[in-house]
């Protein structure tokens, strides 16, 4: 009957509502399970050409202090890891994912042990460290995650240096995508008003660049800490 058809296909319809809502939960923080098992390897696959390329764009030096915003499984920081000499050099991590903080202090527990990369457990919004110590920053599909782009904003900000520089990675085709698909809902995934937020933040020379490499294309947004 037709109210038959009607029930199933609003099962259905509130199953995959539950099912993508998850998903961009699990997205934006990996748990430990299944669900953040499977996120993870997506990452590794998918994330890897973005985290590499954000790493190469900082234009990273062996004194550099780097810090990566939303680390995920590490693969971003073990690239910057390559980049710099400690002691002058170090670098940093903050995710707030139990889960992907302990999969990424198992990947870089050789650098973690000697002091090169400390990894800290928390949101962007606190950062426990210094005002103006930070050179370069880096993050690949994340803010669209942060719970307050300005507050994260203002906050990164605070801990780079003057003239300091950030690099965001993204792939707009993927995140309209994926969007399209019911994914990412609620969160505030486009560009501009991001980009908007870090001029108000005090950033300049904020600019989304397209960019190939290898045949394969994707955007970075570029920022600089003024603190005149």
């Amino acid at each position: 009957s037709d109210c038959a058809i009607a029930a199933g296909t609003f099962s259905v319809c509130f199953t995959m509502n539950r099912l993508t809502k998850r998903l961009t939960q699990q997205l934006g923080k990996p748990s430990q399970g299944l669900w953040g098992w499977l996120v993870n390897r997506y990452l590794e696959k998918k994330n890897r050409f973005l985290e590499v390329n954000a790493v190469k764009l900082c234009n990273i030096q062996p004194e550099s202090v780097v810090l990566e915003v939303g680390f995920g499984p590490g693969l971003g920081l073990q690239e910057a890891a390559k980049c710099i000499t400690y002691p002058k050099g170090k670098l940093y991590g903050v995710d707030y994912s139990d889960y992907m903080h302990s999969v990424t202090s198992r990947r870089l527990q050789a650098d973690i042990r000697t002091g090169k990369v400390t990894l800290f457990l928390g949101s962007v919004e606190h950062i426990p460290l210094e005002d103006n110590v930070v050179d370069r920053v880096f993050h690949c599909n994340c803010y669209y995650f942060w719970p307050n782009q300005r507050a994260g904003s203002k906050e990164i900000h605070r801990v780079m240096k003057p003239g300091g520089m950030m690099v965001t990675t993204l792939n707009l085709d993927t995140l309209k995508m994926i969007t399209a698909a019911g994914l990412l809902k609620d969160t505030h995934w486009p560009p501009e008003p991001y980009m908007a937020v870090l001029r108000d933040t005090g950033f300049v020379d904020v600019r989304m660049e397209d960019k190939q490499v290898d045949g394969k294309s994707f955007q970075a947004i570029f920022a600089t800490a003024n603190k005149l």
